[in-house]
């Protein structure tokens, strides 16, 4: 069987940057669990993913604009300390969730300057060219109870596949 439309895969990977730096990884983790073609990866890693079966292992070269897209240094912007609806301390790393006219979206605190707060909206992978090892590890057809989760809204887990909720919901379903 191969990863098409609707298809469960899951992989094990690790991501680096162009110049090496490991960035992330499944390894000593469950591998990554998703649904696929319902936009819950990256596109250009879903569109590397196409096609492939359990025991395929590739790497792959994602560009910007299809993965976390470009920087926008439009995103960046220096916000006055009286608009943050927390009295905590606030500190480089931070991530605030905006309202924005295009809808809500997470910032990260960039730089603390007395009651001055930098604030980026980017991806932190924004800009980044990607550099993945795959190892897909299984392809099997949907379940009924996860294509009823990806029907009701839910899917935030890639349909239950994230380690983060064990399965067992991810906040985001009606479950």
């Amino acid at each position: 069987m191969t990863i098409t439309k609707d298809k469960f895969a899951a992989f094990n990977y690790v991501l680096k940057d162009e110049n090496g730096l490991e960035l992330d990884s499944s390894t000593n983790t469950e591998p990554l669990g998703y649904v696929h073609g319902r936009g819950y990866l990256i596109p250009g890693l879903e569109a590397q993913l196409e096609g492939k079966a359990s025991g395929d292992k590739f790497s792959c070269t994602i560009q910007p604009k299809d993965g976390y897209g470009e920087r926008d240094e439009r995103l960046v912007a220096e916000v006055p300390r009286d608009r943050f609806e927390t009295d905590d301390e606030i500190e480089v790393g931070m991530m605030f969730q905006l309202q924005t006219p295009a809808g809500p979206t997470i910032a990260t605190v960039v730089e603390v300057n007395g009651d001055k707060i930098k604030i980026d909206g980017n991806h932190e992978m924004a800009g980044k060219v990607l550099n993945f090892d795959i190892e897909v590890v299984e392809v099997r057809d949907t379940t009924e109870e996860e294509l009823a989760q990806l029907e009701s809204g839910c899917g935030g887990c890639g349909g239950g596949g994230c380690g983060g909720c064990g399965g067992e919901g991810c906040g985001n379903c009606n479950n």
